[in-house]
């Protein structure tokens, strides 16, 4: 446990209750002498006494406004282990090391005050034996995920999950079925897609009459999940285009420091630095960080 970590999380503002109880309970279980952060998502969810549902919509919520970056890490057999999660905090080494407030290091890093507060960061080398202060974000604790082609087991796993969701009454040819599902998966389609596609066309084809459904084996051998995947990725692509208009015209808006820049939110600024559609600078001249 970081107890400084803690401080932060703790006067971090204008969060939901919920995702703030996220963001303390992930500073209880930060470590700070490693930096890292791995509470399995089972083991955070009962902590916060919510869903793993839940706990995955205010963490992409934490994500969002910038304290939080989630790093994926494998289980060596080709499947997913529990996340390492990076908390965006430098931390002080101790009273003699910390600046009063409002201070700042000769390489202008501000650091924490006593009451937690923001945290102004300046990217770069490590300041680690010239200041006293370490910055959290060590870049050597980014792990990639090992790239591994998926067991049989759980090749087989994903397939079933996928027929499942077939309307229980048109199942026919279950082995033909689940190697259609496989090949299909060999091609490169995700399963995601393959379930949503399947829970789409179930929907679709509620109340049919037993005359105009198809049978699963037909279904998957004549590949009309295709025009559903494909209209997933429309989806995605026409989605994605709203958002970077939706996101020029705020740019536009902090552009010529509009009133309406009263409207933009904290999510929404990280979104646009990340993108580069605007600077730090254009940002504070509109007034939306002081």
């Amino acid at each position: 446990m970081s107890g400084m970590a803690l401080i932060w999380a703790a006067n971090v503002k204008g969060l939901k209750p919920a995702a703030k109880i996220v963001l303390i309970q992930l500073a209880d279980f930060h470590n700070k002498e490693t930096g890292q952060c791995n509470p399995s998502a089972q083991r955070l969810a009962d902590e916060c006494e919510m869903g793993r549902a839940t706990l995955f919509r205010h963490m992409t919520s934490l994500e969002e406004c910038g304290l939080v970056t989630r790093h994926a890490r494998g289980d060596g057999d080709g499947g997913r282990g529990s996340n390492q999660y990076e908390l965006h905090l430098d931390i002080t080494l101790g009273p003699s090391s910390r600046p009063k407030r409002g201070d700042s290091g000769p390489n202008g890093v501000s650091s924490q005050n006593e009451t937690g507060g923001n945290v102004s960061k300046k990217r770069g080398k490590s300041l680690k034996g010239e200041t006293g202060v370490v910055s959290n974000r060590d870049r050597n604790l980014t792990i990639e995920p090992v790239k591994e082609p998926p067991s049989r087991r759980r090749e087989a796993g994903e397939a079933e999950k996928v027929l499942a969701a077939y309307p229980p009454d048109r199942l026919r040819g279950k082995a033909a079925c689940l190697a259609q599902i496989k090949e299909a998966m060999k091609e490169g389609i995700a399963p995601e897609a393959l379930l949503q596609a399947v829970q789409a066309y179930a929907t679709d084809s509620a109340g049919f009459t037993r005359s105009k459904v198809c049978f699963s084996d037909n279904w998957f051998q004549s590949r009309r999940w295709q025009r559903y995947v494909e209209k997933q990725v429309d989806d995605r692509e026409k989605t994605a285009a709203l958002q970077a208009d939706h996101h020029a015209r705020l740019a536009c808006w902090i552009n010529d420091r509009s009133p309406m820049c009263k409207h933009i939110t904290a999510p929404q600024v990280a979104a646009l630095l990340a993108s580069k559609l605007v600077t730090m600078a254009q940002i504070q001249a509109a007034g939306l960080i002081s």
